[in-house]
């Protein structure tokens, strides 16, 4: 009987699992990322990956060091560097000298750059669309409102 409650206690570990908050929004983050990917590379960025994507909401306009890039994307100093190294060599992205601490330099988008990024905001707004399409406008609003809250709520 003992090994009976304990394949029931699994199971229902296992729903509760399937079903928390957190795996929820890893899982939805995920997949948009990975639709945005699809959508980006059929407008012609065939060589972006999720890494270089992921880089992208965390440069700021004006320009942003490697070290606040790697603590906002919650990566190591190196790997960031790499990544940007990367986009780098690909044209959409460069580093220039700080205005408020020539020592250090500035992540910024190029030419190219703010390209992908106006491709990028399209794609996005087709994928709420999406969305708003399976929940609705006002369901997809409320989600959005709700995140923010939630965002809010974790900031330090």
């Amino acid at each position: 009987m003992a090994e009976v409650e304990q394949v029931a206690d699994r199971r229902r570990l296992q729903a509760l699992r399937e079903r928390h908050v957190g795996r929820l929004l890893l899982r939805a983050s995920r997949g948009f990322n990975a639709r945005a990917t699809e959508k980006l590379r059929a407008r012609g960025y065939e060589s972006l990956t999720l890494a270089h994507l992921a880089l992208l909401p965390h440069l700021d306009a004006e320009g942003t060091r490697v070290t606040t890039l790697a603590e906002r994307a919650g990566m190591t100093k190196q790997g960031m560097g790499q990544l940007v190294l990367d986009l780098e060599r690909r044209g959409y992205a460069e580093r220039v000298a700080d205005p408020a601490d020539r020592r250090a330099a500035l992540v910024r988008f190029t030419a190219a750059g703010w390209h992908l990024l106006t491709d990028a905001v399209a794609v996005t707004g087709e994928l709420e669309a999406e969305y708003a399409a399976v929940i609705g406008e006002q369901r997809l609003a409320a989600l959005r409102d709700t995140l923010v809250e939630i965002v809010e709520h974790e900031r330090p």
